[in-house]
């Protein structure tokens, strides 16, 4: 900790005489000392001498004192003891906090509740539940900070229904909870039949309208995916704090809903409310989920106000990173005075996403010379970029390095990546052998990873093995269908895809339409393969067939093993044409400058079909198209992409 100046905390004398006025007053109120044959000026004076050191948090001095003091029977006033807790948690020092708590029960010395509210607090702070739920148990009369100390050190511990049950015990002894004990307890909530109780007892108390509170009951019915609950604690009344505009805007960028939260965004700016660090935060983790580089560039200029906040680039770090801009991103990476685990982590992470894989170890490599020990995280994003390139031994190396030099142990995402990356190098029998040896049990994505990798080495019977394990875990899943259902059609076995969707039908599983969104001078166009609403859409489809027509011209030839159904001929290519990324991109060269890059955001996975359109297309235009997936994005310029066609 760093070396305070002991000026700084010098008592002056007025107030150290202020003090022990207040010592002779509490003594009035608090049981009197055992005799004591010393002089009472001999024991004023120790007791200023301890008040002193305790203001001027001179921890070994003022605990000498408070052990003379108690040879000689006398004691000081409970606000110096609270300060000389205060001195005990900010030096970590646990035993001298429990010779304190010793002292002040000493030689039948009766603490008041005050006081040992603060002890309460001081064995929460240090983690140790156990010593400050044996102290509440002893205390001879409780208040609501007692309850509420008590409530909050057990959520804070993710001991919830020890926490609800504390609750209704503090109701029941007759303590009335405040603001801030609610504010606790509602973090506790984890089912919806517990918050709403919560929220009636609210209601009864009259503590709707705390700022605090309404914060917590926004973030707690976000956190549970109640949305429109949260929504209408806000409709209650007029919002009139910053906080509780907060925690509304963050709630929705949390649970995905990045359109409504700008919409809030903008609602509280109308309401005369200026942004902070938490606000901007959300806000750019809206933008993140819409891929909206153009609004995140924006709020990049107000986040210039809060210089060299740490939380806030790294929002913009991550912003840039999964918008596809890592050009952004590398000047706000450099330009970064402080760098945490999670910066770097995220430059890895958005490095090995863009393609930049080499360049992604190469980082990793920096952050372990001069840069934060390594975390799970920042080891993903590492094992990603190596999945992601087919570097397989190199693979292996950070896989056994993660656990033997940093300690960490694999978990199902590591693992995930590894047979990811043994199913694209094509060895398909290790992928399914580290599957069985894996050290936890293997979920339905870690047998979808394996499911691709059979689909791009076209084996059908490890591939039916797989989607047999995937319906066992997850029989909903519409992927795993089409995945299999890919497969088989990619080896003409149409007898087995009309299988495939026959059972789709019979489980009411269905297949989610391939969509693709472009931001285009602030607003969202979204296309969807066969859907004729956008306003343009004759207009697209016009130029889409020129623009096929002349990469036919130059040796393209649409990839049929992409079509999904026993289609014949002309037929085939038809259906490839009208694939949602084409729409998007052809949009993006109608209405964008040449120089402006063509980004467009996908919810599936792009077919190898449009991965090579977009390529001859980048060529032949000169233009750059970036194309962000589930998995990962593309950087298409001159008849090249970023993943090596590796994906």
């Amino acid at each position: 900790m760093r070396a305070v100046s002991k000026r700084r905390f010098a008592a002056p004398h007025w107030l150290l005489r202020c003090r022990l006025s207040h010592t002779a007053a509490a003594s009035r109120n608090e049981p009197k000392s055992p005799p004591s044959s010393f002089s009472s000026s001999s024991s004023s004076s120790l007791i200023e001498e301890f008040t002193g050191c305790c203001y001027r948090r001179e921890l070994r001095a003022a605990m000498r004192a408070m052990d003379a003091m108690e040879r000689r029977g006398v004691w000081a006033d409970s606000i110096t003891y609270s300060e000389l807790i205060k001195c005990c948690l900010a030096r970590g020092a646990v035993e001298d906090g429990r010779r304190v708590h010793r002292h002040v029960f000493s030689n039948g010395y009766q603490t008041k509740t005050f006081l040992i509210n603060v002890l309460i607090n001081m064995y929460v702070k240090f983690g140790l539940l156990e010593e400050a739920q044996k102290l509440f148990d002893e205390m001879p009369e409780r208040n609501f900070v007692s309850w509420t100390t008590m409530i909050a050190a057990y959520t804070n511990a993710k001991l919830n229904e020890r926490a609800l049950e504390f609750l209704v015990l503090m109701l029941r002894d007759g303590a009335r909870p405040n603001m801030f004990t609610y504010s606790s307890v509602l973090r506790a909530c984890d089912r919806l039949w517990n918050l709403r109780q919560l929220h009636c007892g609210i209601f009864k108390a009259g503590l709707e309208s705390d700022v605090f509170v309404r914060s917590a009951l926004i973030d707690v019915y976000s956190k549970l995916g109640e949305l429109q609950n949260a929504r209408g604690v806000l409709n209650e009344m007029v919002t009139g704090d910053l906080v509780v505009w907060n925690s509304i805007i963050g709630g929705f960028a949390q649970n995905n809903d990045g359109c409504e939260a700008l919409n809030l965004f903008k609602n509280m700016k109308r309401a005369g409310f200026h942004a902070d660090q938490s606000t901007l935060t959300s806000v750019l983790r809206a933008c993140t989920g819409l891929a909206l580089l153009e609004l995140g560039r924006q709020v990049h200029v107000h986040v210039l106000k809060f210089d060299q906040d740490l939380i806030l680039n790294n929002a913009l770090l991550d912003m840039y990173c999964k918008c596809g801009s890592f050009e952004d991103a590398n000047i706000v990476f450099t330009r970064m005075v402080e760098k945490d685990v999670i910066s770097w982590s995220t430059m890895i992470a958005g490095l090995a996403q863009n393609g930049f894989s080499q360049e992604a170890l190469r980082l990793f490599e920096t952050m372990k010379v001069s840069g934060p020990k390594p975390n799970n995280v920042t080891i993903l994003g590492v094992l990603f970029a190596c999945s992601h390139a087919g570097l397989v031994e190199e693979g292996w190396y950070y896989f056994q390095l993660m656990k033997q030099l940093y300690g960490i142990d694999p978990e199902r995402e590591h693992y995930g990546c590894i047979i990811d990356l043994l199913g694209r190098a094509g060895k398909l029998d290790e992928a399914v052998r580290l599957i069985h040896e894996m050290e936890c049990e293997p979920d339905a994505v870690t047998w979808r990873t394996l499911l691709g990798a059979c689909r791009v080495h076209r084996n059908v019977d490890l591939a039916v093995y797989a989607a047999k394990q995937i319906q066992k875990l997850d029989p909903e899943d519409a992927g795993t269908y089409i995945l299999l259902s890919n497969i088989y059609a990619s080896s003409q076995r149409w007898a087995n895809v009309a299988e495939v969707r026959r059972t789709m039908r019979l489980r009411g599983v269905k297949k989610e339409p391939g969509c693709s969104w472009i931001e285009v001078d602030t607003q969202i166009h979204a296309f969807v393969m066969g859907d004729s609403s956008h306003p343009q859409i004759e207009e697209i489809n016009k130029h889409l067939s020129e623009l096929i027509q002349r990469l036919m011209e130059v040796g393209y030839v649409p990839d049929t093993n992409f079509v999904l159904q026993d289609l014949e001929g002309e037929q085939r290519e038809d259906s490839l044409r009208y694939h949602s990324e084409k729409l998007a991109i052809v949009f993006g060269m109608m209405r964008l400058p040449k120089e402006k890059i063509i980004r467009v955001r996908k919810n599936i996975r792009i077919c190898g079909d449009c991965h090579v359109f977009a390529k001859l297309v980048a060529k032949m235009e000169e233009r750059k198209i970036v194309i962000r997936d589930p998995i990962r994005y593309h950087h298409f310029q001159n008849e090249a992409c970023s993943c090596g066609d590796y994906w």
